[in-house]
């Protein structure tokens, strides 16, 4: 079962906010962001091409910095697709190193140290 969290963007919460150790990108899908209605302006454009699920290439429509609040935390998310997905936002290995998480799909939570405390993060429910 994939584990997936709710979490803090720049004052809105988002659901299905996926923790993907196969992804090698951070990726916030257009809707999301129109959603929270998030000015699109901010997006900068890049020349990032990625590979879907499905195998098929994307081109990214450029990089945004959105502030992702988890537990006492602030880090940030930068790719932005226009793509259908069932996960709002994925988050992939960059940001699982440089958090340094440890995501459990198992145990449906990830673990992380701030400070000299452990911080631990229960996925959200069925």
């Amino acid at each position: 079962m994939a584990l997936h969290l709710t979490v803090k963007y720049e004052g809105h919460y988002v659901k299905q906010v996926m923790v993907d150790k196969g992804s090698s990108v951070d990726i916030c899908t257009l809707s999301t962001l129109q959603s929270m209605k998030i000015n699109t302006d901010r997006i900068q454009p890049d020349n990032v091409h990625i590979r879907a699920f499905d195998g098929s290439g994307r081109d990214t429509i450029g990089e945004i910095k959105l502030t992702m609040t988890i537990g006492p935390i602030d880090f940030e998310i930068v790719q932005v697709v226009d793509m259908e997905s069932s996960y709002n936002i994925h988050l992939g290995r960059s940001w699982i190193h440089t958090a340094r998480v440890v995501p459990s799909t198992l145990h449906q939570m990830l673990k992380f140290e701030h400070d000299r405390q452990e911080i631990i993060v229960h996925g959200e429910d069925e």
